[in-house]
């Protein structure tokens, strides 16, 4: 008799929070998501008050490509010419 008594105890204990998991999740989960989008609402925005905030005319260089090494011929070695057989 006490095992069945705790076996209808737990099905219904495990029944009670699925369906306050069920209701709460969800809720839970949007307000997750929501304060995440205002915190990249709020830094894509610091970002474009940052890059648009410098006065007009200023300039900025923010890359600049490797240059490339102009060696001198002579160190380079010696060109071979070669046939191709058939």
């Amino acid at each position: 008799m006490g095992l069945i008594k705790f076996i209808l105890i737990s099905m219904l204990v495990i029944y009670i929070i699925r369906i306050i998991f069920r209701l709460i999740f969800p809720v839970v989960l949007k307000s997750m998501f929501s304060k995440v989008q205002q915190q990249a609402a709020n830094q894509s925005g610091q970002y474009n008050n940052q890059r648009y905030s410098r006065p007009e005319g200023d300039i900025s260089i923010e890359y600049m490509p490797p240059r490339e090494k102009k060696g001198n011929s002579d160190k380079l070695g010696d060109f071979v010419d070669y046939e191709e057989v058939k």
